[in-house]
């Protein structure tokens, strides 16, 4: 079929912009094959932790996260082992204002911590007023190469113990905001999948699978769909799972996995799971709901030099102009509180805190955070927090 001359200038520059991606693409994928070593917390002197508040009730739950940290490492942060580092400017009036997902100042702040609390941040969608500037944290993840996404979900009594690794810096989302109208009648995106990028989720899964006895990784893709880049997802785990012989190694497609999650019988089978972009933040926040939904989960997201840990949910803006932010919810941030704890080495701390949030939340619930004057205010659970692990300890 012949194009007429517009047609074929929109093709030509629509090829143009393909181009200049790829070149993009290639030249991070050569970059990431020669990232050193993961950071060792032990030999630092002192461990900066970031503290970003973001938009809407970020902020609040935030800071008070920040509190609870305090709390628990008051010691460390008295012998200078520890200092907090407060991070301003990653709000969405910012970001609009600087035309930038991560304001250059910005960027050399969260580049001089070794780790990351982060508040939710708004991401302005088509119609919403707001400049269309990419998603912070998929700019902070690929600014700071933070690969791996890790959630945990687990419920003792219905028998799910889950870990999700999903692969955060490519998929559908690596160049999400850089699709292309090529004519009125056409709109194409791209999916990304680098070797590097496909083997350096898989073996961090494989390994955490080792080292936390878990029997069991399954891979989840839509490889019969997408066989270039899920086939190449799928074919680089299956053979990394080779080097780990004790684990076994089975793979699911997407959609049917949505299901299989809710299936009493089967669900208790999943240990680990390993999935590119997309399907990964799709079926975490599935996963989410069973243990109370998205503002019960923290999130942790890794790279070799930084790690940065946030909620799952989003920045509520509602409940800033009902001027309810006082009332909400911390227990995700609290979450991903466990797991920054863990990730620089304070394994017992880690598992206190843990244990408080078990208690409070689903066991003795003296205290339950409704987003309403209903329920007890964003503080008044920190507090409460607090004193159930100064009553473990005693």
């Amino acid at each position: 079929m012949a194009f007429n001359e517009t047609e074929q200038k929109e093709l030509d520059r629509a090829v143009e912009t393909f181009r200049s991606l790829m070149e993009t693409q290639l030249e991070r994928a050569k970059r990431i094959k020669e990232e050193k070593e993961f950071v060792d917390y032990d030999s630092l002197d002192t461990i900066v932790i970031g503290i970003c508040g973001g938009d809407g009730i970020g902020p609040i739950i935030t800071k008070e996260s920040e509190r609870v940290l305090e709390f628990l490492l008051k010691d460390e942060v008295a012998a200078s082992k520890v200092r907090f580092k407060e991070i301003d400017g990653l709000t969405i009036e910012n970001r609009a204002k600087c035309l930038k997902a991560i304001p250059d100042d910005v960027l050399k702040e969260l580049k001089s911590c070794h780790v990351i609390l982060k508040g939710p941040t708004t991401t302005p969608r088509q119609g919403d007023g707001w400049p269309n500037v990419e998603s912070a944290n998929v700019a902070m993840r690929k600014e700071l190469d933070l690969f791996a996404n890790m959630r945990p979900v687990r419920i003792a009594k219905d028998g799910i113990d889950w870990t999700f690794f999903r692969e955060n810096t490519e998929g559908g989302y690596a160049v999400g905001s850089y699709g292309v109208n090529i004519t009125e009648d056409l709109a194409v995106d791209f999916t990304v999948a680098s070797q590097e990028g496909c083997d350096r989720i898989a073996r961090l899964a494989y390994e955490y699978a080792r080292k936390n006895n878990k029997g069991k990784v399954s891979i989840i893709t839509k490889a019969n769909i997408i066989k270039t880049t899920d086939g190449k997802f799928l074919n680089t785990a299956k053979k990394i799972g080779e080097e780990y012989p004790e684990i076994v190694t089975d793979d699911w497609y997407v959609d049917i996995t949505t299901a299989k999650l809710i299936d009493p019988m089967r669900r208790k089978d999943f240990k680990v799971f390993v999935l590119p972009n997309l399907y990964g933040d799709i079926i975490t926040d599935e996963a989410a709901e069973f243990q109370g939904g998205v503002g019960t989960a923290g999130s942790a997201n890794i790279g070799k030099k930084y790690a940065m840990f946030e909620a799952i949910h989003g920045s509520a803006p509602r409940m800033i102009e009902e001027g309810r932010g006082d009332y909400a919810d911390p227990c995700s941030m609290l979450r991903a509180s466990v797991m920054l704890l863990e990730h620089i080495g304070y394994r017992s701390k880690a598992a206190a805190l843990e244990k408080a949030l078990d208690i409070c939340m689903f066991e003795e619930k003296r205290l339950q955070i409704t987003g309403r004057a209903t329920g007890c205010t964003c503080k008044e659970f920190g507090d409460y927090v607090m004193e159930t692990i100064t009553a473990m300890q005693k």
